[in-house]
């Protein structure tokens, strides 16, 4: 039997809400005829999202204690930024 529940809320789809399709745009997308390749692309689309840090993170490996690892974890979203405040102040920085 299919499921008749309709949805509470129709699905939209989050890649696309941002995106403002202009003349611009369309003038730089790739053109198909069917599945032949007319014209190729001549751009990408701006990306959407957080600039580039003035300073950014580097990535390490670091082992940590079980419990270390599993304390800040379990504070909650942002543990590993907690986990660099803690080391920033235990150097004074």
């Amino acid at each position: 039997m299919a499921n008749t529940k309709p949805a509470s809320e129709p699905w939209i789809d989050p890649d696309d809400d941002d995106v403002e399709w202009t003349e611009e745009v369309f003038a730089q997308a790739a053109v198909y005829e069917g599945e032949r390749l007319v014209r190729p692309a001549s751009g990408t689309l701006k990306s959407i999202g957080r600039p580039p840090s003035q300073n950014p993170k580097k990535q390490v490996t670091l082992r940590l204690d079980p419990e270390v690892v599993e304390g800040f974890r379990a504070t909650g979203k942002g543990w590993q930024s907690r986990i660099n405040a803690e080391l920033r102040k235990a150097l004074g920085i």
